[in-house]
């Protein structure tokens, strides 16, 4: 998992402070949890997300950004509370989930969002 500063969100995801229409720049499906250190909630999510970062590896990215350390990209989301997931597919619109969702939950929007299965 990748934690993303400003500059590299703005070159690998989107360019927010110059863009004005959403243009995702990946090359795959990705999903950034929005957490901060002192977060209990967001302590459960890590090992979640490094279970999926293993199992779809050549699928989907997934990056974390620290509220606190990136408050401009916070902002730009109208990120209120942690964890926020972003789910952005390829092609359309990014959806967001809050709360520390379970795996279960996890799959089912990788499967909705990305319509990527889960491996078996």
């Amino acid at each position: 998992m990748e934690h993303l500063t400003k500059e590299d969100f703005k070159e690998k995801i989107f360019d927010f402070e110059n863009e004005k229409e959403w243009s995702y720049r990946g090359s795959k499906p990705c999903i950034i949890d929005f957490y901060a250190d002192w977060c209990a909630p967001c302590k459960m999510v890590t090992p979640i997300l490094e279970d999926l970062t293993e199992e779809f590896k050549d699928e989907i990215n997934i990056y974390k950004v620290n509220t606190e350390d990136q408050q401009e990209i916070a902002q730009a989301f109208g990120i209120m509370s942690i964890p926020s997931l972003l789910f952005i597919p390829k092609e359309g619109k990014p959806q967001m989930a809050q709360g520390a969702i379970p795996k279960d939950s996890f799959y089912k929007a990788i499967k909705d969002v990305f319509k990527i299965e889960k491996k078996s």
